[in-house]
């Protein structure tokens, strides 16, 4: 018997998919402007540094199992029922849980054109067969996502506002997309990004999530709250998903550092509200800037821009961003997402956008303002 012939072998599936590299800048001398991760333009806030400090000297000890001071706390912020909430070690523990308790060989699960790439490995993950539904004009169609609903399919993911687009659908839509679905069917709604978006017809999605048996909602405290190191997120769900993921994490699945800063950055209302006025004051000022460049950037509702760099300018996107990089600022290539002519960038510090758009200008041979 060969050596190869005893190796243990993966699932089927895994080894077809590519390997989740999130991209990491080089160490280098001076200025590093990391516009890559849609990370919080702010950093975090004082009091959940601080409250994280504070639990260091309780590192010796398990957390809270289940997270039930942090559970009340979100109840509290969000005005929700705590029997209905869930918290993760990031929103990604979630969406695996998910995979894993509603999909198996067999079965599919489907996520849409541009969507958030965890959706399909973690289907993948799970043995499941992950379908992809066209967008339109980089946002979600509804009517792709029902084409492609059969029998076996057992959970369709979107998020919304989506990532890397950062387009979002009303509230109407993702109504219609639910009634739509068959019972069997679980919806998970990825609001990643909620707190950024100001339009009267959105929803994150919580009344949904009350109204019915099937839906859930992910959210995070990886971009507002710019927690994102510790990795923590949570879900909002029927009581029936949520007995089904609470008899497969494990006890003790966020730490308690975690937990300990969760709470302190819930209750620093005025941190939050810096943060929101900061991202609504440079969204449209970066677009129209990136336009005079003569570039093409997608409306976005959330914390970052995809930006598309036509032909007529002369140049590429894969040019830009090695510029960009020699520069000490780097940015999400798209390539992976099928976006060659794109790149992606969150939005960061006054002085970080600056900085973006003098290099873009140099890069194009203009100026910006």
């Amino acid at each position: 018997m060969t050596a190869s012939a005893t190796r243990p072998t993966p699932t089927p599936g895994i080894l077809d998919l590519p390997p989740y590299r999130a991209f990491q800048p080089p160490k280098r001398q001076g200025r590093v402007i990391r516009l890559m991760a849609n990370e919080g333009a702010l950093g975090p806030s004082p009091k959940a540094v601080a409250a994280f400090k504070a639990a260091s000297g309780e590192i010796h000890r398990y957390p809270e199992r289940g997270s039930g001071e942090l559970v009340q706390a979100l109840a509290r912020h969000h005005r929700l029922e705590p029997e209905r909430l869930i918290v993760g070690n990031g929103s990604d523990e979630l969406i695996e849980l998910l995979a894993n308790c509603y999909a198996g060989p067999g079965d599919e699960a489907i996520h849409t054109q541009y969507g958030f790439v965890m959706f399909k490995q973690s289907t993948r993950a799970a043995g499941a067969t992950p379908i992809s539904a066209p967008d339109v004009n980089f946002t979600v169609s509804i009517d792709a996502i029902l084409e492609r609903v059969s029998p076996r399919t057992k959970l369709v993911f979107l998020a919304n506002p989506n990532n890397p687009t950062g387009t979002y659908l009303p509230h109407d839509e993702v109504e219609r997309l639910h009634r739509k679905l068959p019972e069997h069917v679980v919806l998970v709604l990825d609001a990643a990004y909620a707190e950024y978006v100001n339009r009267n017809d959105y929803s994150a999605g919580s009344g949904l999530v009350e109204r019915s048996q099937n839906v859930i909602m992910l959210r995070t405290f990886s971009k507002l709250f710019a927690l994102a190191g510790l990795r923590l997120g949570w879900g909002y769900g029927s009581p029936a998903i949520l007995d089904a993921l609470n008899r497969v994490h494990g006890p003790f699945n966020v730490n308690l550092a975690a937990q300990a800063a969760g709470m302190a950055a819930l209750a620093d209302a005025a941190f939050q509200e810096a943060a929101r006025n900061h991202n609504a004051a440079w969204m449209p000022t970066i677009q129209e800037s990136l336009r005079k460049l003569g570039l093409e950037p997608v409306p976005s509702v959330a914390n970052f821009v995809l930006v598309r760099v036509p032909a007529k300018t002369g140049k590429t996107a894969e040019a830009a961003i090695e510029h960009l990089a020699k520069a000490g600022i780097f940015v999400r290539e798209m390539a992976t997402y099928g976006l060659a002519e794109h790149f992606r960038f969150s939005i960061g510090t006054a002085e970080e956008m600056e900085a973006l758009l003098a290099e873009l200008g140099q890069f194009l041979g203009r100026t910006h303002g």
